[in-house]
């Protein structure tokens, strides 16, 4: 089974907790706090494996939690940080987060990586918050939440060349002939279920990857038919190959078959429009083929070069490698993600504007209680010990800080009132 698109939940390891200690050794008097930090969380990080042809993988296994840090040892010892975890992906796999739909890595190159998802930052041990003022401090920290997302993983074949055209208009074929790949042929339509590979080599040594995609049909771009499915794959191709049955063996022009693909791949994505087409001319060995080609040429108007072949007898296909060969040497690559840079003659630097998360946001709950919500805010929750007195004083400081208290206020708060963050609830006081 061919797997190509699935969405999939990665969390990163949580930081380990700083721990409160102090140290007591008979002959140290006032030794002082010696609460270690804890340590780093693991990163979860998708790293290139050649050897992987679909994401099948990830059909038995869509959740990938990374380890957490471990917690902070006394006499100053810092907890170690976890080892990342590397999940293993095909070439040519797009990771887009799944809620903006921003692409977040694109991954061609085998050993190829990325951080998917960031492990929490390890808590501080009170040895990290003693001052003149407070020399003892019984004041640690937890660890940092790993970053957490669903991401939708999209494999986009690394071929330099895709094969397009109608079902059964001869694309297995020519694969099969040119390249050792062995895909389904038969005569009916969508023999091909999946996209096939194929190395193909020319006479004169070059050689090239070729893709043959499932048959489109008029609508595909919008998910008629099976070509829909698999048209992501056309995005990485230099050059597209335009299949076309001019013998009309199943009755349609083939005038209008050229036409309706060319209609598909710019619904799908314009920028297809932008590759170069060579069209083959395919099953001239029948009757009826040398005349259709003669009207087909006189409609065409774009400068596309044309080549009669046979798949089946191999005539003319010489000619046609070394065209596409050719082609392929004088066509730079599409990038799947355009970026703006600005070239400064050493190093080219990408700007990208980024939206400020807001702090925090108060809402009103069912019972009326005020319930605060808000990235940071429920980060400082998460990193605060509740079990210590300071570490409380400290998270309402910090509150006050960030301008909850004036907010509630605002918002209509009294003495009493109850105000929840999380699963955690307190009375505001004024």
């Amino acid at each position: 089974m061919f797997v190509d698109h699935v969405k999939i939940y990665v969390k990163g390891g949580d930081g380990g907790n700083g721990i409160v200690a102090f140290r007591k050794e008979k002959y140290i008097p006032m030794g002082g706090p010696a609460g270690g930090d804890g340590g780093r969380g693991a990163n979860v990080v998708f790293q290139v494996e050649e050897g992987l042809r679909t994401l099948m993988d990830f059909r038995y296994q869509r959740h990938f939690k990374a380890s957490r840090g471990e917690h902070g040892m006394s006499k100053n010892q810092h907890g170690r940080g976890a080892k990342d975890m590397v999940v293993k992906v095909p070439p040519g796999t797009v990771v887009m987060d799944a809620e903006t739909k921003e692409i977040i890595a694109d991954l061609v190159e085998h050993g190829q990586t990325a951080v998917i998802a960031k492990g929490g930052r390890g808590g501080r041990g009170n040895s990290r918050f003693a001052t003149p003022a407070n020399p003892a401090p019984e004041l640690s920290e937890n660890g940092e939440p790993g970053q957490e997302r669903e991401v939708i993983l999209e494999l986009k074949l690394l071929a330099d060349v895709g094969l397009v055209g109608f079902p059964s208009v001869g694309k297995s074929t020519l694969l099969s002939v040119v390249s050792s790949a062995k895909p389904k042929i038969a005569e009916y339509h969508f023999t091909t279920i999946v996209p096939n590979l194929g190395m193909v080599e020319t006479a004169d040594g070059r050689s090239f990857v070729m893709a043959d995609l499932p048959g489109l049909i008029e609508g595909a771009h919008s998910g008629v038919g099976l070509g829909h499915q698999f048209l992501r794959h056309i995005e990485r191709t230099r050059v597209i190959v335009h299949v076309i049955d001019m013998a009309a063996t199943e009755g349609r022009d083939p005038y209008e078959d050229y036409l309706t693909i060319n209609k598909e791949l710019k619904e799908y994505n314009l920028r297809l429009t932008e590759r170069p087409q060579i069209i083959v001319a395919n099953k001239m060995d029948m009757p009826e083929a040398e005349e259709n080609l003669k009207v087909f040429k006189e409609k065409l108007t774009e400068d596309y070069p044309i080549f009669p072949i046979s798949a089946i007898s191999s005539q003319g296909l010489r000619d046609l490698l070394f065209a596409i060969a050719n082609k392929i040497e004088t066509t730079p690559e599409f990038p799947l993600v355009e970026e703006e840079v600005e070239d400064t003659g050493v190093h080219r630097v990408m700007y990208k504007h980024e939206v400020k998360e807001q702090k925090f946001k108060i809402t009103r709950g069912p019972d009326g209680a005020f319930e605060v919500s808000g990235a940071e805010v429920e980060k400082l929750f998460r990193m605060t010990n509740f079990q210590r007195e300071e570490s409380i004083n400290r998270f309402a400081r910090q509150l006050r800080g960030m301008g909850v208290d004036e907010a509630l206020r605002a918002r209509g708060a009294k003495d009493g009132d109850i105000v929840r963050l999380l699963e955690f609830e307190f009375e505001f006081i004024e």
